[in-house]
């Protein structure tokens, strides 16, 4: 609830958002109507045939196909990237797939300024921010810029019906934990919150109607539509402690994105607790479960996503040289840790311990 002295700032996103089935046939007039002509079209190595076949249904002067996106961004794949949008003088990009590809997209226009436009595959909703996490000598850092705002995103729930159960799982849980951060940000407000909550309950009830029926297009819906507002509230807020663990574990010791979010998730939502119960009481009302960690971690088993960082290739020899790294720089979280209770989260994380609230 609101207070009637509350004040607060709410910065709206500048996205144009087109979701439905089938709108990814709209993606070539999106891209004249942001003026780009002569688009390069971005994927990963295992979705270059979906991107080759997007190119063709453009209906314009295509610069061509670079399928070489990869997790966290690294800057020596923008760097390559770089020297094809020179050569093919492309004028945009249109992403097709995942956090990775988003990512890259991002790497183009920071160092260009040239439109974007995002066709989501996942539950990642980083497409929804003016985020950009990079990779360089095995630290990944973030900054925020106006600049890697994609102009145009375009939900077609009919790009999402393929994805694996199991990934779209893990996807979806990185969604779950853009919203739960959002929830005890240091620059919340109550619109924010709102988008959170509503976040996080069509996850919640859309992400088991997908692994029952990984095809059915209503679940699919379900979980975009969560997926979207996750999205949108990791663009306008800052995020804490959960997201700066998995950006150390992610970019030192190069475990899988999405899968690293799921594990390391409830355990924090434990850890954060304490500090701000009122924030996150709502979570578990939604999961009901007695405690918000203890409902997210349970909803990972329940979908059969992984809960030990030692299951995703976390060496048990990095467990202190995560934690010192994670606290090398503060950074705002509502309960402010030191160095040896990220030990002991990282432990229980890499054994999957259930949390206890």
């Amino acid at each position: 609830m609101m207070s009637p002295d509350q004040t607060f700032v709410y910065n709206g996103l500048s996205t144009r958002v087109v979701f439905g089935s089938g709108t990814s046939a709209r993606t070539g007039d999106e891209a004249r109507r942001v003026g780009v002509t002569r688009p390069l079209v971005l994927s990963t190595q295992e979705q270059k045939n979906e991107a080759q076949a997007l190119a063709a249904k453009l209906g314009m002067d295509v610069a061509g196909v670079f399928s070489g996106a990869t997790m966290h961004t690294p800057v020596e794949v923008t760097e390559k990237v770089m020297q094809v949008v020179a050569e093919t003088k492309a004028d945009g990009t249109i992403a097709l797939g995942g956090g990775s590809t988003t990512g890259l997209g991002k790497a183009i226009a920071l160092r260009t300024d040239l439109p974007q436009i995002v066709l989501p595959t996942t539950y990642a909703g980083s497409e929804m921010t003016n985020i950009l996490g990079e990779t360089s000598a095995g630290k990944k850092k973030t900054l925020r810029s106006p600049k890697v705002q994609p102009e145009v995103v375009i939900y077609d729930v009919e790009l999402t019906l393929t994805l694996p159960p199991r990934l779209s799982a893990t996807s979806g849980m990185n969604a779950i934990a853009h919203a739960v951060e959002g929830l005890y940000a240091e620059d919340r407000n109550p619109i924010v919150t709102l988008m959170a909550l509503e976040a996080i309950r069509a996850m919640a009830e859309g992400l088991p109607a997908v692994l029952d029926k990984p095809r059915d297009v209503a679940a699919r819906a379900k979980a975009l539509y969560g997926a979207w507002l996750c999205g949108t509230v990791l663009g306008s807020v800052g995020m804490a402690l959960h997201h700066k663990l998995c950006h150390v574990l992610g970019g030192s010791f190069d475990l899988p994105h999405a899968e690293t979010h799921t594990v390391v998730l409830p355990h924090v939502v434990s850890f954060n607790t304490r500090a701000v119960p009122e924030q996150l009481a709502p979570v578990a009302e939604i999961l009901r479960s007695a405690g918000p960690g203890q409902g997210l971690f349970d909803l990972a088993k329940r979908l059969g996503a992984p809960t030990s960082l030692k299951e995703i290739g976390m060496p048990a020899e990095g467990l202190d040289k995560a934690a010192a790294i994670a606290t090398e720089s503060p950074y705002y979280n509502p309960r402010q840790p030191a160095r040896e209770e990220i030990r002991a989260l990282l432990d229980n994380a890499f054994h999957g311990r259930r949390p206890s609230t």
